[in-house]
């Protein structure tokens, strides 16, 4: 009787296991499936070009893009060490992306730009990675003069731009 007993409660836990996974959405079930983008956005680089009428800033991201946030600093520090960042410069701008990496789940970084560079475009003076930390990627940009800016995402390859205009007047 006992015997019994154990086959009945297994046999109504895989039935009661196979009713409710046959009421997953649809949906719910492909994105489960697996994809050969990572769960978590990657920064593989962080680029810059300048132009007649701006410079750009330019973050290049396996996977989708994740949320960005840029905003004016006074200054810019490393994430999780709090120490300031080396880059000259009178104004800055903060790029953080969220939920996002530059390394791998290993611990490796798949991140190949530049860590802190200076550089002499006519608005654009320096670029540092601030941050790898807690799921958020940070890059930190420093100006001579109040940036104006806008933004963008860019797909195929997937990659996030920050146009900086350059100030009436400024020729190369």
């Amino acid at each position: 009787m006992q015997h019994q007993s154990r086959l009945a409660a297994v046999a109504a836990s895989i039935l009661l296991t196979a009713g409710i996974g046959a009421t997953i959405p649809a949906s719910a079930a492909q994105s489960a499936a697996p994809s050969s983008a990572p769960a978590t956005a990657l920064v593989t680089n962080a680029r810059w070009g300048g132009h007649s009428t701006f410079d750009r800033i330019v973050i290049d991201i396996r996977g989708k893009v994740p949320p960005v946030t840029v905003q004016a600093v006074k200054a810019l520090h490393y994430d999780g060490l709090g120490t300031k960042v080396p880059l000259a410069g009178k104004h800055f701008l903060e790029i953080r992306l969220s939920p996002a990496a530059a390394h791998d789940d290993k611990g490796r970084s798949v991140y190949k730009g530049p860590r802190l560079t200076k550089i002499a475009l006519p608005t654009l003076k320096g670029i540092a990675l601030t941050g790898d930390y807690e799921g958020v990627v940070t890059f930190g940009a420093a100006f001579n003069t109040k940036p104006s800016y806008t933004t963008r995402t860019l797909h195929s390859p997937e990659r996030f731009v920050v146009d900086i205009h350059h100030p009436r007047g400024c020729g190369r």
